[in-house]
């Protein structure tokens, strides 16, 4: 167990006084070793020597994803190849990968928050945590294996994947956490209905599940099928990876460890701050990393800051469950959507599975959406009069929910492709 109570638990004086003597050390370890940051803040008008704390915080330029790809690979690092023990980036899905390299300190701070972040969730030392995230560039599953490690809980390093074989070492191994995306660990519990095992003979209790937004609904629905409690976590391989924030044993919000990662909340339209308590797009600025530390980076996540203090006794500022990206909503015929909201509605409906996929296409002028959802076997196998009032059913409650129409179209269950990683819920049609 990693418990830090002297900063979990510190006043909002003392934190912000520990905030601004890391940010102003950062601001002029970046100025004077990044130029394209210094450019950056110079053309604004700013030295380093400008910023005296975070209340100067919103003075200084916005990070985007297209700084990170422009200065491909090391452009943006502030420290020698010779000090980067570790190198992580993104896919590459679309344009150059996002490169980010980690000092022996950044990774042990990585270490550090992670075991925070597990602490929070209720696991201890005695736990043999199965990580099913992937290894390699992506940060999910190297951030959960040293954070587990250094708590001194067994790790089993299974990765994603080889569901059947999953199954297998939870039950021989006797895993009692899970780590993987949410969408997985759906898939995982249907592959278990398939093998007829009992929950009841596993000895989970836990899962950290995150990488992907998942819904409230899709967190009852998992807890029902693997008997769990689902602990949502969050971070992003530019901040540090996982780890950034994490749930507590009371799901009331998302704990930031603000202590390395500075949150704000700005209107993503105006890129003014927010008040406290409304919601908008969540910033970070990294105030410990020595790799590649980032000022006031646009994560585009939709979330809203709760500044109160946590039942658990925590005072770290809690992040609520991410609605959205802003660039991930769907803006069909004037109308703002988010996959989430869809997510919901099928949740509600005991009749489907949680597996479906949003298709956006344009006639002509036209947007139209159409939504590819599974159908529970004892329903799907029913006569063609229920299937039909069903598909009008959901059809209406969608119509209800995000107030256009959507055509849906009922599959037979396991038709919609199952993924280890992140689940592809939409495909955008107009964009090709």
């Amino acid at each position: 167990m990693i418990w830090n109570e002297k900063i979990e638990c510190a006043s909002r004086e003392e934190m912000e006084v520990i905030q601004s003597e890391r940010l102003c050390d950062t601001v002029k370890r970046i100025y004077h070793n990044v130029p394209a940051y210094r450019k950056k803040m110079q053309e604004v008008g700013l030295t380093a020597y400008d910023i005296h704390g975070i209340s100067d915080l919103h003075k200084l330029p916005f990070t985007i994803k297209t700084d990170l790809r422009d200065n491909y690979p090391f452009g943006l690092f502030t420290v020698p190849m010779s000090e980067i023990v570790r190198l992580h980036a993104s896919s590459g899905t679309t344009g150059k990968p996002i490169v980010v390299g980690y000092t022996r300190k950044d990774i042990q701070m990585w270490a550090e928050v992670v075991s925070r972040s597990l602490t929070m969730a209720g696991v201890h030392r005695d736990d043999i945590v199965q990580i099913a995230y992937g290894y390699g560039l992506f940060t999910g599953g190297l951030g959960l294996h040293y954070g587990t490690e250094n708590m001194g809980a067994s790790v089993i390093p299974i990765s994603g994947g080889n569901t059947h074989k999953q199954i297998q070492l939870m039950e021989d191994f006797g895993s009692s956490v899970l780590c993987c995306t949410p969408s997985y660990a759906l898939n995982i519990a249907e592959v278990m209905k398939e093998m007829k095992v009992d929950i009841k003979n596993l000895k989970l209790r836990v899962g950290i599940f995150g990488a992907e937004p998942w819904s409230e609904a899709m967190r009852k629905d998992i807890e029902a099928k693997l008997g769990i409690k689902a602990i949502d976590i969050y971070g992003l391989s530019e901040i540090v990876g996982p780890g950034v924030s994490c749930e507590c044993e009371h799901q009331c919000g998302m704990h930031v460890n603000e202590d390395h990662f500075l949150p704000e909340i700005i209107n993503p339209e105006t890129l003014e701050p927010m008040a406290p308590g409304e919601v908008g797009e969540l910033v970070f600025t990294t105030i410990t990393k020595e790799g590649i530390p980032l000022i006031r980076y646009r994560t585009r996540d939709l979330t809203r800051l709760i500044y109160d203090k946590c039942v658990c006794g925590r005072t770290l500022v809690r992040m609520e469950k991410c609605k959205g990206r802003s660039d991930d909503m769907l803006i069909i015929r004037g109308v703002n959507v988010f996959p989430s909201q869809v997510e919901s509605v099928l949740l509600s409906m005991s009749e489907v599975e949680p597996h479906y996929l949003i298709i956006v296409d344009r006639e002509g002028t036209l947007d139209k959406m159409s939504l590819m959802v599974e159908v529970q076997e004892q329903f799907f196998s029913d006569e063609i009069k229920k299937l039909e009032d069903l598909r009008v059913k959901i059809a209406r409650k969608l119509d209800s929910v995000l107030g256009i129409s959507v055509n849906v179209k009922l599959v037979e269950p396991k038709t919609i492709e199952r993924t280890a990683g992140k689940a592809k819920r939409v495909i955008d049609n107009r964009k090709i």
